[in-house]
């Protein structure tokens, strides 16, 4: 079959003209060595991409680039300096550069007349980034794996359009469709389930349960007899955090080497946490359960999708991601398999209200069977305060604190959470509900979630967006707001007797600086300690929350016994990048078309059979809240 599609183009257009033709995943692209062919192919790929149904890209043959010298000397005297030019990075494999920019839109010019002098005196094909307005080692890291294993990812993408085009490797005579949930069954945590056709193996997230510690209940069932990691042909990652991404470098240290579809942030962001992950475990004596090189493999393996572009992972499925709303790249994959044999759309998590920085999910799509949507909040009675119900409890706990001259600790999730509370104090300062110089300290994975919110101002609500590309403006820059980059700082803001906000990781009280700070300040009434997420059952958080006022830190390695008690007012934001039950029902129920059956995860047991029963009377449609180790055969 590979064969097969790539004689169809050349049929269509003139084999002399092509040096070479190639796979990059599900696109096809042609190099060429004639200059007029690439000034002007005539129609021909047009008539080539009408002819396939698949995208088809037409590059300069590597050979033709100006040597890389002369290229950053021609884009200096080509791009204008009000442009803010930053990093320039080769993809020399793929004729290919990746140009930083502080403002992309001088860069491509109007009307893409830089871009297009760029391609003519070059040959290169410019990639626009935007630079990230909060600098980040850790992210440019990230992008350093990309780049710096150009050749390993060329031969990679050409593989999976290899598995994608060259037709089927199992039984063609069957029809079905089947789930297995492997995780995230009647809990919250350890998101990942098993999508089987006779001829595809697909993971839908693959996370852990970050309130189950080391134990295995912490981790999917990969030893179910369904899945068999040498079959799997692609994992599927809807957003970043730890319950849906923080096993996945594990499937790597065991021999993966397949693909992982997800938009740009979430490859970002997920790799930050899993990192952050191993240097917690190892900050805590633990061994933990994969190494950074595995976090680099995940990366180089990663394949960027953006909302609503259509891609196939195998001969029998397509996926399309739309906006979940939940956080910065959080997607709903629409899954279409068999060509229309079947269609279903796993949400993973989601948003249905306009949020401080998201706009809230997307409900119209093509075609639609079956329904996996989250049931977090599920329960009648999980109802959220509205948006200036939550302002005003917020600032009014604030005052209330800094009147007795006492700190607030919040713990928080890396990724979402911490960057809506940063908006939250942002827009009551402005309404003067606060005063300006708060001082509001950011400490653990929060500061480089920023960079990379600031880095894809594209994936959020305009007005923040507008905020972002205006650097005088940026909430995430303002002078108030600060790092906390070692020990020493964190010191000197807890010996400080001014009030203060701390903003710190884990949101769960699980490990990281959170808890440390909670050791500090619990036992002063002044304090106060805010939760901004949700709590798991058995985790410190719940267990404070639930009136818990006697917590043992005990160190188990060295037996010195450490007992504090919670004097600080402890209070909880209810505010959360998961829909509530209206949320829910509104999101089902205003789904275009509606759904013929509806699978409920994500959420409590409890909670999901409540959602579930209501959906089931409301619309009239099969529910089922499947269980962990639960198939359900879908066609």
């Amino acid at each position: 079959m590979t064969a097969e599609i790539i004689k169809e183009i050349l049929k269509i257009v003139p084999k002399d003209k092509i040096s070479d033709a190639v796979f990059e995943a599900a696109n096809i692209v042609l190099y060429s060595k004639d200059r007029s062919f690439l000034q002007d192919d005539g129609g021909t790929i047009r008539a080539a991409v009408s002819k396939v149904k698949k995208r088809i890209e037409l590059r300069p043959d590597p050979s033709l680039c100006a040597k890389i010298e002369d290229a950053k000397t021609l884009f200096k005297q080509i791009i204008p300096e009000e442009a803010g030019l930053g990093n320039i990075i080769f993809d020399p494999q793929r004729s290919m550069v990746f140009i930083e920019a502080d403002h992309p839109g001088v860069v491509i010019g109007k009307n893409a007349e830089t871009i297009h002098e760029i391609k003519q005196k070059t040959f290169w094909v410019p990639q626009i980034k935007r630079n990230p307005p909060i600098r980040s080692k850790i992210i440019e890291n990230i992008r350093e794996v990309l780049y710096e294993n150009t050749d390993y990812r060329r031969k990679f993408l050409n593989r999976v359009g290899e598995r994608v085009y060259n037709g089927w490797l199992r039984s063609r005579k069957e029809s079905w469709v089947r789930l297995t949930y492997l995780g995230g069954g009647r809990q919250v945590g350890r998101s990942a389930i098993l999508l089987q056709t006779p001829e595809s193996r697909i993971l839908l997230d693959c996370g852990i349960d970050p309130a189950a510690g080391t134990t295995s209940a912490a981790y999917p069932h990969l030893e179910a007899p369904e899945f068999r990691i040498e079959e799997l042909d692609a994992v599927i990652i809807t957003h970043a955090h730890m319950d849906h991404v923080g096993f996945l470098p594990y499937l790597f240290k065991y021999g993966y080497k397949g693909p992982v579809y997800c938009t740009e942030p979430t490859r970002d962001i997920m790799a930050l946490l899993q990192l952050d992950t191993v240097k917690i475990m190892m900050g805590d004596g633990k061994s933990p359960l994969y190494t950074s090189d595995e976090v680099r493999e995940v990366v180089k393996h990663s394949i960027a999708i953006d909302y609503e572009t259509v891609t196939d992972v195998t001969p029998d499925v397509r996926i399309t991601f739309y906006n979940s709303g939940h956080i910065l790249g959080g997607a709903m994959c629409h899954i279409n398999i068999g060509n229309g044999l079947h269609n279903m759309l796993y949400t993973g998590d989601i948003k249905f209200v306009n949020t401080g920085l998201l706009q809230k999910a997307h409900t119209r799509f093509p075609r639609l069977e079956t329904l996996l949507v989250e049931g977090t909040y599920g329960a009648k009675d999980n109802i959220l305060p509205s948006v200036k119900e939550q302002d005003k409890t917020v600032s009014d706990m604030i005052l209330r604190t800094f009147e007795r001259g006492g700190k607030i600790l919040i713990p928080t999730l890396g990724t979402g959470r911490g960057q809506e509370i940063i908006i939250i104090i942002d827009r009551m300062i402005k309404k003067g509900l606060l005063p300006e110089d708060i001082p509001v300290y950011i400490h653990g994975m929060v500061w480089d979630i920023n960079a990379i919110y600031t880095a894809y101002p594209e994936f959020m609500l305009p007005s923040v967006r507008n905020m972002i590309v205006h650097k005088d403006d940026n909430p995430f820059l303002r002078p108030n707001i600060k790092q906390v980059g070692s020990n020493k700082e964190k010191q000197e803001i807890l010996q400080d007797p001014k009030p203060c906000i701390i903003l710190a990781t884990s949101g769960m009280l699980v490990g990281g600086p959170s808890v440390d700070y909670l050791r500090r300040l619990c036992e002063d009434e002044r304090n106060t300690l805010l939760f901004s997420c949700y709590q798991p059952e058995d985790s410190l958080g719940r267990r404070i929350l639930s009136g818990e006022k006697e917590i043992d830190f005990s160190d188990k390695y060295t037996h010195k016994q450490e007992i504090y008690h919670i004097r600080m007012e402890v209070s909880k934001l209810e505010i959360s990048a998961h829909a509530d039950r209206r949320e829910l029902v509104q999101f089902i129920t205003r789904c275009q078309p509606k759904p013929r059956r509806i699978l409920i995860n994500h959420g409590e047991k409890g909670r999901l059979m409540d959602l579930a029963s209501s959906i089931h009377k409301t619309c009239r449609v099969e529910t089922l809240v499947p269980r962990n180790l639960d198939s359900v055969r879908i066609r």
